[in-house]
């Protein structure tokens, strides 16, 4: 330790992303830091449940949380990926899995095999039954994947689904227990340092003040610190974006079952999600403002539910994009504080765990050197953007004319990367992408396939390699596949047996 490293770490706000964030540095810095974590009762969070992606699962294992107890602690099941209902047209579905597509058994990836059949009407036309995910989640199955990579049951990937609070409870207990201190209150006042602008101090409600020499803003839409303090400014992303509204309300499990993957059901304006968590299940309206009002929201989220409603429904508005930096001077935002995209595809938490741990890759010391500064916001930037590109592909690619959202959403046009990108796929089967991406290429042939993007032609080298058995190896995919799936345990017996949580 130099005597210009960090001392003091002040954290404002709790929920999801303070106490991510307080369990991260405290479990890094392994109390060389005192921290210090702000949040109020009164306040309250805005989780109203949580779906996750496979990512969670690094973030937990690095902070040496074991698996099972964090399950039961937060009411959480497995999730094997997302069904898209009503998303291309209306009656059809896909799914959108962790994990790939088939079995490689050649040079030539699977994906383009399936392409050249699939175009020459030789295989089944819908990719999503060469998928362990789907078949496992279409029969309400689970069970941990293999890790000998030989076998079918290896190619899938999990994440969870649980209860945002829940977790954020369990999350302040671990970070507690490695000194970081909680005060219950309300921020104030900022005061900034006249020389620089940097954040000296926040002043609580009740006349006390915490000085430090790091600021995390975990104080969600508001931006205590990064926005309203710090006016750093917000990129507006809502004419790609034109989801601005949601309402929320959690419901009885009345049937008992217990489905391993996310529901995302279209409607004239936006879309419902559908979580299922062991001792309820979390449902939600996300929907634009200009097309729907928040009544026929409340009252379309309502009528379809599994069952009775156990309290009110929640109103949350929203503006999707991002601040136009993310670290500014001694201050990091995380969370919604530095940004927000809808939850279409549960990257949420993603972006939380990604900010902490971009943090402690260039965690400054006093100095706070700008090019730590200005290496943060560039790649934060980058990922935001990925993300975004990635969940416009979902508004765009659709053959929907049947309502005023869907006829924007269809015409709208779009970053230009994204253009290439879809361009590039429908011309010639290619996935344009780079290793950065956070959502791999499973994904895009998911959202493209599903939405009615199908290549002209299959990439050519597929068409050369005529002495691969294609149909063959196919035909012995989907009866591995088969045999799996029969041999697997209900998604809900597992739980039960795994991690069953005592709120059931």
């Amino acid at each position: 330790m130099t005597s210009n490293a960090i001392r003091k770490i002040a954290i404002i706000g709790g929920g999801s992303a303070g106490w991510m964030t307080a369990s991260a540095l405290s479990n890094a810095l392994q109390g060389s830091c005192e921290i210090t974590l702000i949040e109020s009762e009164e306040i309250g969070t805005i989780g109203v449940g949580e779906a996750t992606i496979p990512p969670v699962k690094y973030f937990n294992a690095q902070l040496g949380i074991e698996e099972a107890e964090f399950m039961r602690e937060t009411n959480a099941t497995f999730k094997l990926g997302i069904e898209f209902i009503d998303w291309s047209k209306c009656g059809k579905s896909y799914f959108h899995p962790f994990g790939q597509y088939g079995a490689e058994f050649d040079q030539t990836p699977f994906y383009q095999y399936w392409m050249r059949e699939a175009i020459n009407g030789n295989t089944a036309p819908d990719i999503d039954e060469f998928s362990m995910a789907w078949a496992a989640g279409a029969n309400g199955k689970f069970q941990h994947p293999e890790k000998d990579k030989r076998k079918i049951q290896s190619t899938f990937d999990y994440a969870y689904h649980f209860d945002a609070n829940l977790y954020a409870r369990y999350l302040r207990g671990y970070s507690q227990k490695r000194g970081v201190q909680r005060i219950e209150g309300k921020v104030g006042n900022v005061s900034l340092a006249p020389e620089n602008g940097f954040i000296q101090s926040v002043s609580m409600d009740d006349g006390r003040i915490i000085e430090a020499d790091l600021f995390i803003d975990c104080t969600g839409f508001y931006g205590v610190l990064i926005e309203q303090s710090l006016e750093t400014g917000y990129e507006d992303w809502s004419h790609w974006l034109p989801c601005n509204r949601a309402v929320a309300v959690p419901c009885e499990n009345a049937s008992g079952q217990l489905l391993p993957y996310t529901k995302s059901s279209a409607n004239r304006a936006g879309w419902q999600w559908r979580i299922p968590l062991q001792h309820r299940i979390g449902n939600g309206v996300v929907y634009c403002s200009e097309f729907m009002g928040s009544s026929e929201a409340e009252q379309s989220l309502l009528e379809n539910l599994d069952a009775e409603p156990l309290q009110d429904p929640r109103h949350l508005k929203f503006v999707t994009g991002r601040r136009k930096k993310f670290w500014n001077k001694n201050c990091v935002a995380i969370g919604l504080a530095a940004g927000f995209m809808e939850p279409l595809e549960s990257t949420s938490l993603h972006l939380i765990q990604y900010g902490i741990m971009r943090l402690l890759a260039l965690f400054p010391d006093n100095n706070f050197s700008p090019m730590l500064e200005q290496e943060y916001n560039a790649l934060t930037s980058a990922e935001y953007e990925r993300i975004r590109d990635f969940l416009i592909l979902h508004y765009k690619a659709t053959e929907r004319e049947d309502s005023e959202f869907w006829k924007y959403c269809k015409n709208m046009q779009v970053p230009d990367r994204l253009a290439y990108k879809i361009d590039q796929f429908r011309s010639n089967g290619i996935l344009s992408s780079d290793e950065r991406e956070l959502f791999h290429n499973p994904s895009w042939i998911a959202v493209y396939l599903g939405q009615g993007v199908f290549p002209q032609r299959a990439p050519a080298l597929a068409n050369y390699r005529s002495k691969v058995p294609v149909n063959e190896r196919l035909g012995q995919i989907r009866i591995a596949m088969k045999e799996a799936v029969e041999a697997m345990p209900d998604h809900r017996a597992y739980v039960d047996n795994y991690c069953k949580s005592a709120a059931q």
